[in-house]
Parts: structure tokens; sequence; C-alpha cells
């Protein structure tokens, strides 16, 4: 009978113990991944290997071009639809600031003029021939992420002042590679 009780016991520990697991089950982040952003062929910002106790948990290229790094596990949402605690973007279109069309702020960052909207959670910053976006979950941690953003494919150092914005670098006028029509070939 106490043998039973014991059974019982640990049982409900294991079962109570891995309630307090990350069911998420992160793995790290390939290397090619990462080798991506640095054979990049315009500056790709990122917080580093981690970013306030939050690992890199997703490296991305959309088709535009734009590189994203997301910090830590999903606050809301999951896998499709994730919003973690921080992401920074770059793209390298530099003519389009994704929120000047709606209610915003403008601060400097850095010595950069920048957008700052959705109460403070969203930073965008002109810097180079690139927009670097932050989206994070406060604030706080957004203008953290700001001061501490540096291209890992180029010198750079957290809070040192960034490059003011060039000119429209015209990389929107240029079409995407989906978007280019193979050239016409023979049929056999």
């Amino acid at each position: 009978m106490r043998a039973r009780h014991l059974a019982t016991l640990a049982a409900g520990c294991a079962l109570a113990l891995g309630g307090c697991g990350d069911t998420l089950q992160d793995q790290p982040i390939a290397h090619n991944l990462l080798e991506g952003l640095v054979a990049a062929p315009f500056p790709v910002y990122w917080l580093g290997g981690s970013f306030r106790g939050l690992a890199i948990t997703e490296v991305a290229r959309d088709p535009s071009g734009a590189f994203s790094v997301r910090y830590g596990d999903c606050v809301v949402g999951g896998q499709g639809t994730c919003v973690s605690p921080v992401r920074v973007v770059t793209s390298p279109d530099n003519s389009f600031v994704p929120g000047a069309g709606t209610i915003h702020d403008t601060k400097p960052v850095r010595g950069v003029v920048s957008l700052v909207a959705q109460r403070g959670t969203t930073i965008e910053i002109p810097t180079g021939g690139v927009v670097v976006d932050i989206y994070a979950e406060t604030p706080r941690l957004a203008r953290a992420a700001a001061r501490t953003a540096v291209p890992i494919n180029a010198p750079g150092a957290p809070e040192a002042r960034l490059p003011g914005p060039l000119p429209d670098t015209g990389f929107g006028e240029r079409p995407l590679a989906s978007q280019t029509p193979l050239p016409p070939r023979a049929l056999r």
C-alpha cells in the first residue's frame, strides 16, 4: 500500500513539474540562417545572440528581402502568428517607412529622427540605406532594443550614433525575383 502511495505521489510530482516546462521546445537557430544575415548586401541589425535573457527564437527573410530576428517565445499566438517580446526587422527599402501613415511621434534615436508608434512599442529608424523596425512588448523594452541594435555584418556599437538616412536607394522600384518572369526558351 505504501509503495502505491509513493508511486502516485511521484506521478503527481512529475505531472506538476512537467507543466512548468517550456512546451514550445525551442530549437537552436541554424548557423546558415545567421550566415545569411552576415552575407546580406546591406547592414542587417540585431541585438546580439541574446537580449535581456531572451534568446533568438527565429531568423527569417521575407520575399521583399527584409530580415527579421525574433527574441523570446511567443507572448501571443503561436506557430504561424507569433508576437514575441522583441523583434527587429531590417528592410533594404529605405523609401518605405511602414508606420508613416499612422498616428505616431517622431523622436531622435541615436542621432536619427525616428518614428515612434503604438504607444512606444514600435520604433522605426531610417539609418543609412535601410529602415530598422523594432517591435516590442513594452515601450521600455523597445527603447532598450533601439539603444542596443547593431549591424551583424558591419562595424557598429550599442548606443553609438547611427548613420543618417541616405536618399532613396530605389530598392522599391526594382521587381522582386519572384516578380521577374523567366526568359522565353524554345520548346523541344
